[in-house]
């Protein structure tokens, strides 16, 4: 389908005849020129001959130009010379009937679309009318106006009164209040579970005083504590004093610190163990010590070691600050003893509960001799090793964490101050 030609000043031009000047010149010859190489260019192009075939067929009544192409599409000729016939007899014409194809082509094109002609003077002078006008702003009202028109939609029209806001309130509240409960329970979770550990029920009760042929020793090295129902693995391979290292052992059990003496010598063996850890942190003893305080004087512990059975009584059992590192040492009047140690209160590292048992099977004048000095010296702890990282602690120590606090910090500081810059205003007018 052929292109449509824009409008232009000269669609609606016939060319006259110019009458000469009285020396006989043509009157304007290079203005007529001009106009004639312009009028030459806008219809040099005729319309498409399939086109004009196909309106030359659908019209009763034709102008000489779509007879013209209606006898070449009755004389049996194909399109390819039918088209070179109206070529030929398109570049033939006169400006005057070039105006006058390309006119009855938009007529006829404005018939079949229902769409005015291109050239519809009716239709040009409705678009300057139009870009004429004013344009008017899609909304004119107040202020005012639009303010009660929000608040008559926020109110539904008037069927709201304080309770609603009140319970809207209310609601907000509680959606918040879980939010805060699900991300403490999520970050702080250890404080949270520690209360509800409860030692099995069915746990028989221990006597003060056992032999070491009551417990069958394990493979593994193990620490029993009848009275709070655990059975834990003991890491005996544990080298460094470093906090993470520490740590990292606490995944597989209950830790024997490095610098201590070992069950079977004499001199005291320390252990520690979670009283309570993240539930998102590695490692399946996250509450190995959690109820390590219900133990009193009297009570015993086991600790299998190297195909033996050691049996601890409990002595003494104290609370100490996190700093008080001479509670590894030997305790004074007693041949071999072990001190376990856990954080308190669960779930925290405020301070460390120490429990020492003294050792009462096998004698342990047969014990041998500390090999603690013959050992790689370890450097010195500067405090006891305390909880593991809550997932806060971690979250935060990374890159992601710090930005993201950083950023909701700094946002809820603009908020603040925005309200109170409003109200400070309001409390000025």
């Amino acid at each position: 389908m052929a292109t449509n030609p824009p409008y232009t000043p000269f669609d609606d031009y016939t060319p006259q005849a110019t009458p000469p000047l009285t020396d006989g010149t043509p009157q304007g010859g290079a203005a007529a020129d001009v106009i004639r190489d312009k009028v030459a260019r806008i219809y040099g192009d005729e319309p498409d001959a399939k086109q004009e075939l196909n309106e030359a067929e659908h019209l009763q009544r034709r102008s000489k130009h779509q007879q013209f192409m209606y006898d070449l599409s009755t004389s049996g000729r194909n399109l390819a010379q039918i088209q070179t016939e109206w070529h030929s007899y398109y570049q033939n014409l006169p400006p005057d009937e070039k105006h006058q194809v390309w006119q009855e082509f938009y007529a006829s094109q404005a018939a079949m679309t229902g769409q005015p002609k291109a050239d519809d003077p009716h239709r040009r002078s409705a678009h300057k009318q139009q870009a004429a006008r004013p344009r008017k702003l899609r909304d004119a009202r107040s202020a005012a106006d639009v303010q009660a028109a929000l608040r008559h939609s926020i109110t539904a029209g008037g069927q709201l009164d304080a309770r609603h806001h009140l319970q809207s309130l209310l609601f907000g509240l509680s959606m918040g209040f879980l939010v805060i409960l699900v991300f403490l329970f999520g970050f702080f979770n250890e404080v949270f579970i520690a209360p509800f550990v409860q030692p099995s029920r069915t746990t028989p009760a221990t006597p003060l005083i056992v032999s070491s042929d009551s417990v069958a020793p394990s493979a593994t090295p193990e620490i029993i504590i009848p009275k709070i129902n655990v059975e834990i693995p003991v890491v005996y391979d544990q080298t460094s004093t470093e906090e993470e290292a520490i740590q990292s052992g606490l995944e597989n059990g209950v830790v024997h610190y490095p610098t201590t003496t070992r069950p079977g010598e004499t001199g005291n063996a320390a252990f520690f163990g979670h009283s309570s850890n993240n539930i998102f942190n590695k490692g399946r003893y996250k509450f190995a010590f959690v109820l390590l305080h219900t133990l009193v004087p009297g009570d015993t512990f086991y600790l299998t070691y190297q195909g033996k059975v050691y049996v601890y009584k409990v002595i003494t059992r104290e609370v100490v600050d996190p700093g008080n590192v001479g509670v590894l040492n030997p305790v004074a009047g007693q041949t071999a003893t072990a001190t376990l140690i856990t954080c308190d209160p669960p779930g925290t590292s405020l301070r460390r509960l120490v429990v020492v048992g003294q050792q009462i099977s096998p004698d342990p004048s047969g014990n041998a001799t500390t090999a603690v000095a013959e050992q790689a010296p370890v450097a010195t702890p500067k405090k006891l090793p305390g909880n593991g990282p809550t997932l806060w602690g971690r979250f935060i120590s990374t890159v992601l964490g710090k930005a993201i606090t950083a950023v909701v910090l700094v946002t809820t500081f603009l908020i603040i101050m925005r309200i109170m810059r409003k109200r400070f205003a309001s409390l000025l007018r």
